[in-house]
């Protein structure tokens, strides 16, 4: 079955591989030896300290096998090709909220990038969805489970990484 690309920032992408790296190489590690020494403090059918070490080797191991996924499955979005001029992930787009009449500045990312309380909205989220194809100067009207609302695109640019 062929799997559905994931889109990723360059800076999207290396976080996953940073974390992976870590659960592999680090946190592995550290849970194995977690178990060594919680096997040391007797019966295993009464020992807490040893079924929480495995329920945590559990959660490192399913954690890397998603991280394989994803990284397997990602299309790294070429910031140096994407038109400027049109919302697109990898796009800051600074847009006029007119309901609450204030300025908001999105970052436009993947789905496994979004961050809302740091502004980072998906291209599927209600706002990137109204958000991506457009130009500055159109005028979206975003359909959110509270209701509809009005963003005016004032200007869109390519993010830059940090």
């Amino acid at each position: 079955m062929a799997t559905k690309p994931i889109y990723y920032t360059q800076e999207g992408y290396n976080e996953l591989v940073t974390e992976l790296d870590y659960l592999k190489n680090t946190r592995r590690a550290e849970v194995i030896h977690d178990i060594e020494v919680a096997r040391g403090f007797g019966d295993l059918s009464e020992n807490a300290e040893y079924d929480e070490a495995r329920t945590e080797q559990a959660r490192v191991e399913s954690r890397i096998k998603e991280l394989e996924d994803k990284i397997q499955n990602a299309v790294i979005i070429d910031e140096s090709q994407i038109d400027s001029t049109v919302v697109s992930v990898g796009s800051t787009v600074t847009v006029f909220d007119k309901a609450d009449e204030m300025e908001i500045t999105y970052v436009i990312v993947g789905s496994n990038e979004a961050s809302p309380a740091e502004l980072k909205i998906s291209d599927m989220s209600p706002i990137g969805r109204a958000l991506v194809g457009k130009k500055a100067g159109a005028t979206v009207t975003v359909e959110a489970p509270s209701g509809s609302f009005e963003l005016d695109i004032l200007k869109v640019e390519r993010t830059k990484n940090k």
